[in-house]
């Protein structure tokens, strides 16, 4: 067993957990081996992340990478995600370990950040050039009833001036 966390490097009670599917181990403290096995909390703590997942030691890293594939919500981890390099042998174990579920869903956040679900209301922060319509969607409209784009998180569709059209999430803000 190693003498410190391979993910954050804490030096307390620490225990060898195994990494599916191969036969490899990575030695963990309680509060990153709680992440690993349930539920992730102390949002804080997983920016240890940013240094793991450019680890020397394979398990450590495929660790890191599932890891930062469940808190994909957060920004600064699919930031990270999108730069982190594993060799592909590794790439392919990290993934082997990822299991898709409902709370993967792509998330809709408004402006401020604030979820956003079918039918919402919500409130143009900017004047937006509509492309192929003709016109301006003014700063303030209101656009009831919108709807999500299941691939996309960062556009949902709504009813302006009659019109059917794509809006990024990150020019409008909730209402009510």
């Amino acid at each position: 067993m190693a003498e410190q966390c391979g993910l954050c490097g804490a030096v307390d009670d620490l225990v060898d957990v195994a990494v599916e599917p191969r036969d490899d181990t990575v030695t963990l403290c309680t509060t990153c081996q709680d992440g690993v096995s349930g539920e992730i909390s102390d949002a804080p703590h997983w920016k240890c992340l940013n240094d793991a997942i450019w680890s020397t030691e394979a398990a450590a890293q495929v660790t890191a990478y599932r890891l930062l594939h469940r808190l994909n919500s957060e920004p600064w981890a699919r930031d990270l995600l999108d730069i982190a390099y594993l060799e592909p042998d590794n790439l392919e174990w990290a993934e082997a370990g990822i299991v898709e579920t409902d709370d993967d869903a792509l998330i809709h956040r408004d402006t401020n950040g604030a979820v956003l679900s079918a039918g919402d209301t919500v409130v143009l922060i900017k004047d937006l050039n509509v492309k192929g319509a003709g016109f301006t969607a003014k700063r303030g409209t209101a656009v009831r009833n919108i709807s999500l784009v299941p691939d996309n998180e960062g556009h949902i569709e709504g009813r302006v001036s009659g019109q059917q059209i794509v809006i990024l999430t990150e020019f409008v803000k909730k209402s009510g």
